[in-house]
């Protein structure tokens, strides 16, 4: 019951020694020290209910309560006749409620192929790696990559002292890094350009088979983005997998009739490129995301780029860096199913 020894003695001692009184003062505290609580249980149920209630509600202009506004208000609801902030300010953190507060968190749209979507991927990750004839990337794009010029050079970091940036800055454009991650070896293949467009993307899958020649079939993994479902690239898969058929009219007939047929022909698994396309709202699905996390950390957060064309450099550099020195496959363990305890 989590009570100590002493407290066991305590009660046994009073139980004996108020053998004569009624039941509930037998099991009632003593009096306590100090001045006893002014405000009731039943006083404290609705101020912290009031606690819970946005400001708004209660014709206040700001967002959320301060200690000092909560207070104000259950005194002019009549709740309390007195009670101070810095009061109630320690009986929020005892009861753990933190009006100053907030997260983000998202209203995810249902996706009915989640699991199916999942376990394909989980699939992919596993087994395409050991087959000799085929190969799978993980695809995605890093758009408005910006590049800054600090307008004064950094200070070097001293014994006690980190680098110091410069806070100001000059803004040269922006870049946008199209990347694919192999999947058995961690290697990855990039363009570096101005645009995302549904061009920019099939030139991209281009340039990746001939980089990656000579295998039966290609899977690669990626979101669910307009541009990876696009007329252009369902032209191309066609062309690439020997499909002579008529594909009809976008937006109209066929297989290009909407995003959801052009998907269903894209991840067809007889054809020479394959797609697999995550849940909505499952970037963590897509190992490229980590390697995208690895590049800001060690490029572009603290990166200084004299224009567009230098932090095109730069970026096309790291991934020589990277694959001749950090590339490995990451270790995928998830099943595609809940963990259990």
């Amino acid at each position: 019951m989590g009570v100590t020894q002493a407290e066991v003695t305590t009660w046994t001692k009073r139980w004996i020694e108020r053998a004569m009184d009624p039941l509930a003062e037998r099991l009632a505290d003593w009096p306590r020290s100090g001045r006893p609580d002014t405000i009731t249980p039943e006083q404290w149920c609705q101020i912290l209910a009031l606690a819970c209630e946005p400001p708004e509600r209660h014709g206040y202009p700001i967002t959320h309560w301060s200690s000092r506004e909560l207070a104000q208000e259950a005194i002019r609801q009549g709740i309390v006749a007195r009670l101070s902030a810095g009061y109630l300010r320690k009986v929020l953190k005892k009861k753990d409620l933190q009006p100053h507060r907030s997260r983000y968190w998202l209203n995810a749209k249902a996706d009915e192929r989640k699991d199916e979507r999942i376990a394909d991927i989980c699939d992919v990750y596993q087994r395409i790696p050991g087959t000799p004839d085929e190969i799978a990337f993980s695809v995605d794009e890093a758009t408005g990559i910006q590049a800054l010029e600090r307008i004064a050079p950094d200070l070097p970091l001293s014994p006690g002292k980190p680098l110091a940036r410069e806070f100001e800055y000059a803004r040269h454009g922006t870049q946008t890094l199209i990347a694919a991650l192999h999947i058995a070896t961690g290697a990855v293949f990039a363009h570096c350009g101005d645009t995302r467009k549904e061009e920019d993307f099939c030139c991209f899958i281009i340039a990746l088979l001939k980089t990656y020649p000579g295998y039966r079939r290609y899977h690669i993994v990626l979101d669910q983005l307009n541009i990876h479902k696009s007329e252009a690239l369902v032209r191309l898969t066609a062309a690439l997998s020997g499909v002579d058929i008529d594909l009809g009219v976008k937006g109209q007939s066929g297989i290009l009739h909407t995003m959801a047929s052009r998907e269903a022909f894209l991840s067809q698994a007889d054809h020479k490129v394959v797609f697999h396309y995550t849940p909505k709202h499952a970037s963590w699905m897509n190992q490229i995301e980590i390697w995208f996390g690895i590049l800001v950390k060690k490029v572009v957060k603290r990166g200084h780029f004299l224009s567009k064309e230098d932090l095109r450099a730069k970026l096309l550099g790291f991934i020589d860096y990277f694959n001749a020195t950090m590339a490995k496959p990451f270790r995928w363990t998830y099943q595609g199913k809940p963990l259990m305890a």
